[in-house]
């Protein structure tokens, strides 16, 4: 069957009529009718008009459970009571200032508390913005060129880590380090060239990369647990072998936390006991508001000194209303609050993958803390090149039929928990999972 005939498809153009008119009018002025690409679905997207606690609502009325928080920022859900507080607050003060603002040295100070590898801090505007400095300042520390990486990692969108998410070699091929493709058009040729390649979660990769490329090397940036690259965890000895030959060869370690902050009071290199030069973080740190931080040892973090090679520009760099909502927020995940959503995301895929084996799908579930995947593939989840054997129509048809019972995942199939939810949000997520399977099967899609 086509997909376009399926239940799921033609439920979803029943459900939103008002988000299709919507979208054909705003494609007339916005490409695809949304800034965001990675918002943009088939057949389209729907549109929210307000959201509240853990459910958001669109145009047309339909009520979903978001368990896509905005790729992972909101960790508190919508419109907490405390963070809207300290909104207001620091409204009546003002929204962004000609000089510099007092408030972002509490946010400063508190992520150097929790964070063990941190000593200072400056912030941007964007996860993408952290990245582009963290790189500078390897650059500028170590006077090498090129950054190695790995295969699946996304660390935002500047021409430079824009490259080895996708046509990736087969999972059964034993090369682990090589030449990435750009991820998307207009990227200059140097993008590929200045990138090594490695394989993620492939000790021999990176002693391998850093034997043949080592001497040029900057940096070598990493993620605790791979998120675009499909919520894969990082193996514990992978990031020992990481560290030990980093450090040996002189090159830069960094850690990106943008999205596995929240996965422990210290991130997930606190979890995980990694010891990095550099760290990067935004989404949870910003309170729902544009955010982005480089963090790290004050011998790197020099470099941003006035007197020092690297700048961290930006008009609305540690804007005053996100370092207040941001603090508001980070004060608010405590122990406790990541315990909830930890277990909430252990048994969420615990449950699915309960959903999974009983009705003999070829998918698995994986992740960690207050995050998960579904994946269909029956490949052994250890990195992206099992993610991209993974079936795209089976995918879609889930997203779409979640959308149809009231679950909002990202597209990609991506979950994160907020502080709000409660088993109850866990059961209807694998209710809905299931009876959207169940209807992918019965039209053979499965």
């Amino acid at each position: 069957m086509n997909i376009e005939h399926s239940r799921a498809w033609q439920t979803y153009l029943a459900q939103n009529a008002r988000s299709r008119q919507h979208a054909a009018r705003a494609g007339q002025r916005i490409p695809s009718g949304t800034s965001r690409s990675l918002l943009r679905h088939p057949p389209f997207p729907f549109y929210i008009d307000k959201t509240d606690g853990v459910t958001g609502i669109d145009i047309d009325g339909n009520t979903r459970i978001d368990f896509h928080n905005n790729y992972t920022t909101l960790v508190h859900g919508h419109g907490h009571p405390h963070i809207i507080a300290a909104v207001h607050r620091q409204l009546a003060h003002g929204t962004t200032y000609s000089a510099p603002g007092a408030q972002e040295l509490a946010l400063a100070e508190y992520l150097c508390e929790r964070v063990h590898s941190l000593e200072q801090v400056v912030f941007n505007s964007s996860g993408t913005e952290a990245v582009m400095v963290a790189l500078r300042i390897a650059r500028a520390v170590t006077g090498r060129n090129r950054i190695g990486k790995f295969e699946g990692g996304y660390h935002g969108w500047s021409d430079f880590v824009m490259v080895g998410g996708h046509g990736l070699r087969a999972p059964n091929d034993p090369v682990g380090v090589t030449a990435p493709h750009a991820d998307v058009g207009g990227l200059p040729q140097a993008a590929c060239a200045d990138v090594v390649l490695m394989r993620y979660n492939d000790v021999e990769a990176v002693r391998e990369a850093i034997t043949i490329h080592g001497h040029e090397l900057a940096a070598i940036i990493v993620e605790p647990i791979q998120g675009a690259g499909g919520v894969i965890p990082a193996q514990p000895a992978f990031l020992r072998a990481l560290r030990d030959e980093t450090r040996r060869a002189g090159i830069v370690l960094i850690c990106d936390e943008v999205i596995t902050l929240r996965h422990a009071v210290g991130g997930a290199q606190g979890y995980y006991g990694f010891d990095p030069d550099l760290t990067t973080m935004a989404k949870i740190i910003g309170g729902g508001f544009p955010v982005g931080a480089v963090g790290g040892r004050r011998e790197f973090m020099a470099c941003l000194e006035a007197d020092g090679a690297v700048a961290n520009l930006g008009t609305f760099s540690a804007n005053p209303m996100t370092m207040a909502a941001g603090l508001a927020a980070m004060e608010l995940l405590d122990e406790s609050a990541i315990a909830h959503i930890n277990s909430l995301g252990d048994a969420a895929r615990a449950k699915l993958t309960t959903v999974i084996e009983r009705q003999r799908l070829p998918a698995q579930v994986c992740g960690a803390g207050s995050l998960f995947q579904v994946h269909w593939t029956e490949v052994p989840l250890t990195d992206a090149r099992a993610v991209e054997s993974a079936d795209a129509t089976r995918n879609l048809l889930t997203f779409l039929g979640l959308c149809n019972r009231g679950i909002q995942l990202s597209m990609r199939g991506i979950g994160a928990l907020s502080t709000p939810m409660t088993m109850s949000d866990i059961d209807t997520l694998v209710s809905a999972f299931e009876d959207t399977v169940r209807e992918m099967r019965d039209e053979g899609f499965c």
